[in-house]
């Protein structure tokens, strides 16, 4: 896993996942939000857009966090593996209140320019309609796709098992490969 695009409904824990598994990994994470979002709540044009993303899928080694189906067939060629959190609407519309909640008038670090926190309704509403506007989608591309690795996890304790055993793997790669008299990247000895 040396390109991991992570899709999923928002509130899922997308930017969460790709920070936990950047620093177990040692891999950048990429967030499209912070690519697209300027300042106010305004965008970037899809050809700027587009331009930054594509320098940054041409990196050998990321982790890339987020939707924006324009996009997902370009990332899609870049990517090694693919994580799919497909939770229920309740525990993304909960993710997603929580969040405005806690940054309420405040900008996350995962997002472009000065984008501060708020309640929307209409955001809101997308957050309660997305798997039934875009589940069947992405079953149908993960389902079509045979040369990347698929991942789907339907809850937040499937991903903290998920998580867990990532950091269980890289302990053992580690121990197993100094034994060798080799060192993973990035380990200092």
């Amino acid at each position: 896993m040396e390109r991991i695009m992570i899709i999923g409904c928002c509130g899922s824990g997308k930017t969460t996942l790709a920070r936990k598994l950047g620093a177990i990994l040692d891999l950048p994470v990429v967030h499209l939000d912070r690519l697209y979002w300027t300042g106010n709540w305004q965008t970037v044009s899809d050809e700027e857009f587009d331009s930054v993303l594509k320098k940054e899928l041409e990196k050998p080694r990321w982790i890339i966090d987020g939707n924006y189906n324009r996009t997902m067939m370009l990332r899609l060629s870049y990517c090694d593996t693919i994580i799919y959190l497909d939770y229920g609407r309740f525990t993304c519309m909960m993710g997603v209140i929580k969040r405005v909640i806690k940054g309420y008038g405040k900008t996350r670090p995962d997002m472009g320019g000065n984008c501060p926190e708020r309640f929307d309704l209409d955001f809101l509403k997308f957050v309660w309609n997305f798997n039934k506007s875009h589940r069947e989608r992405y079953y149908k591309l993960l389902h079509e796709e045979k040369e990347r690795k698929i991942i789907i996890l339907k809850n937040r304790r499937e991903c903290a098992k998920f998580i867990e055993q990532i950091e269980q793997d890289k302990k053992t790669s580690y121990f197993v490969e100094r034994r060798k008299g080799k060192y993973i990247k990035n380990k200092k000895s």
